[in-house]
């Protein structure tokens, strides 16, 4: 099929500007798939939005403008072709806990102050961006980011359960968000109770019972999975015409009520300095955690047709998305998981299907607010409780508990504190939790001491196979790039066992794992050196990579060094242990 748009970019165009790449190929073809993607993503995205912006604690149209300008700013500057950028749970969780610092729900110094949150996130993200920072991300623990997400769902489905039952509760954390629904038991609405309750049941049902009932009317299972994904506007529509003919807002049940129609005004808010000041640490927060989120969610999906993402494109997309929100009268938005499966699943190749989404949205948020007047609040937080329960995820202390249990205090860790300080002090629990577990491993790198495989020229560790070895030379490998955190504990290492080995007289650090030696480990190995010289032994070098020898050469420690560089351990070891004289003899020559 011909192509829509024939001009090629320029090479330097799409480094700054993704969609130049994608838009000169774009096809007929491509178009209907597009279209049909964002057809299904639109259906699925308007009640997600609607219940989002309730979970945030901002009215539900602000929902729909969150909705718009960042996907098509997305669509400019993300390097994904199928993520799709939007109000998520955890971000909104985030976003309601910061603003509830600042301002009182249902006042214009609370929505100015979501505008503010998007808007500085947007700023933080794009700065990371422009400076190439991409990469901080991989300093995250997957599992603690994991259990954090795991918490602020627990969380999320709890702080809903008032909706749920229409009574009156607040709180940031899990015991005062119990303590205040326990507190209102004596005021459930029956009829609130009996619809959310229904709406939930819906929907799980959905998810199973649907497909099940499609696949015996031979629906392909794609199809069937594409169709349950409107089961929440299913349950918006039978709930609105229930509310509206039941007058059940004359029977006390909470209703969305009058929501703006139109689309959103474009502008910078007015904000204080001391605004700012109060929200930037929650905004950088909410900025980690969703582009976190973002890029396994867009890894994933691009490594299934073959595709790759740009690390730090993507906070520069993200980052625009959002600016975009921010400007528009939205909140803080993120790569949604649920709705980026969805947009893939139905057949999206290029961002346009985002694009034309952001219009399915526009068109609502001008004709179809007026219908969403009787729609009921406890059907919003039964679609929050159900889309959520799939980010509680408990198998995480089970897989680290049996793999590594550091990774399972941490996550553990990040879990408790989150359900019972709430999410700022959770996720800055995560990101110390990842940090120090980072260190900490740095901080101790195996070291094995290692022997010759009979028959062979390899080198293994003693305690795990047979090898020989002799008293008198120490062969010692080190599975880490020597830096400032782990140096101490390899000249621990090393004079505990000289100081084990009375007969030892050459000392062979095997050096094919060491990528890069810092300066406070170059100092620790000319220690070593010293250390070694003094009682007679000799410190020899074997396996040294090229850029690390560069290094070493130009500090001038090669010129200081008491024993040899070899090209091999096998070489070093077959030389050495024919040669049990010590560095007080002088025989020790470099072999470079």
């Amino acid at each position: 099929m011909k192509a829509l748009f024939n001009n090629r970019p320029a090479h330097w165009l799409g480094r700054f500007l993704p969609a130049a790449i994608w838009l000169p190929g774009y096809s007929l073809s491509t178009l209907q798939k597009d279209l049909l993607a964002a057809v299904i993503v639109t259906i699925m995205l308007i009640p997600q939005s609607l219940a989002y912006a309730l979970l945030a604690g901002l009215p539900a149209e602000v929902g729909l403008y969150a909705s718009i300008a960042p996907l098509v700013a997305y669509a400019l500057f993300g390097s994904s072709r199928t993520l799709s950028v939007g109000p998520v749970a955890v971000a909104s969780l985030m976003s309601a806990a910061a603003l509830g610092q600042v301002a009182a729900q249902n006042t214009a110094d609370y929505l100015l102050a979501a505008m503010l949150l998007a808007l500085l996130s947007g700023l933080f993200l794009l700065l990371l961006g422009v400076l190439r920072l991409g990469f901080l991300a991989n300093f995250l623990s997957h599992p603690v980011i994991s259990g954090f997400i795991t918490a602020s769902g627990i969380l999320i489905a709890v702080s809903q359960l008032k909706h749920l039952m229409g009574v009156a509760a607040s709180g940031d954390n899990l015991p005062e968000l119990l303590h205040s629904m326990l507190a209102g038991m004596g005021e459930i609405n029956r009829y609130t109770l009996v619809l959310g309750t229904a709406v939930v049941g819906f929907l799980i049902w959905s998810r199973g019972g649907v497909v099940a009932l499609l696949r015996r009317l031979s629906v392909s299972e794609n199809t069937a999975s594409l169709l349950v994904k409107a089961a929440p506007v299913v349950g918006v529509i039978a709930t609105i015409l229930l509310a509206g003919g039941l007058d059940l807002e004359g029977r006390g049940v909470q209703l969305v009520g009058e929501i703006p129609g139109g689309l959103p005004s474009f502008g910078l808010p007015n904000f204080s300095l001391t605004l700012l000041q109060q929200l930037m640490v929650p905004a950088i927060m909410i900025s980690i955690i969703g582009y976190v989120e973002s890029i396994s969610v867009g890894k994933t999906l691009a490594a299934k047709r073959r595709q790759k993402i740009d690390m730090n494109q993507e906070l520069i997309g993200l980052g625009a998305a959002n600016m975009a929100s921010g400007l528009s009268g939205g909140f803080p938005v993120t790569g949604g998981f649920s709705r980026s499966v969805v947009n893939f699943d139905a057949g999206a190749e290029t961002q346009m299907a985002s694009v034309m989404t952001a219009i399915g949205i526009a068109l609502a948020a001008m004709f179809l607010t007026p219908y969403l007047y009787y729609l009921p609040k406890a059907t919003l937080a039964a679609t929050i409780i159900v889309a959520v329960l799939s980010l509680v995820d408990f198998s995480i202390l089970q897989k680290t508990w049996r793999y590594s249990p550091s990774d399972f205090f941490a996550v553990m860790i990040t879990i408790v504190v989150t359900l019972l300080f709430g999410v700022e002090i959770g996720v800055s629990c995560g990101v110390v939790a990842s940090i120090v577990l980072f260190l900490y491993r740095t901080s101790k790198p195996h070291i094995a001491e290692v022997g010759l495989v009979e028959g062979t020229e390899h080198f293994r560790n003693i305690q795990r196979h047979q090898v020989r070895t002799v008293p008198q030379v120490l062969s010692v490998r080190v599975d880490e790039s020597l830096m400032f955190s782990n140096a101490a504990f390899l000249e621990e290492r090393i004079y505990s066992d000289i100081a084990a080995t009375p007969e030892l007289k050459h000392v062979i650090l095997m050096c094919s794992a060491i990528n890069e030696i810092d300066w406070s480990a170059l100092e620790a190995l000319e220690s070593i050196n010293d250390q070694l010289q003094t009682a007679g032994i000799c410190f020899h070098l074997s396996e040294v990579k090229g850029p690390v020898m560069d290094a070493l050469a130009k500090s001038g420690f090669l010129d200081q060094l008491s024993g040899k560089i070899f090209f091999t351990q096998y070489e070093a070891f077959t030389t050495l242990r024919e040669n049990f004289t010590g560095c007080e003899d002088g025989d020790a020559q470099e072999n470079r």
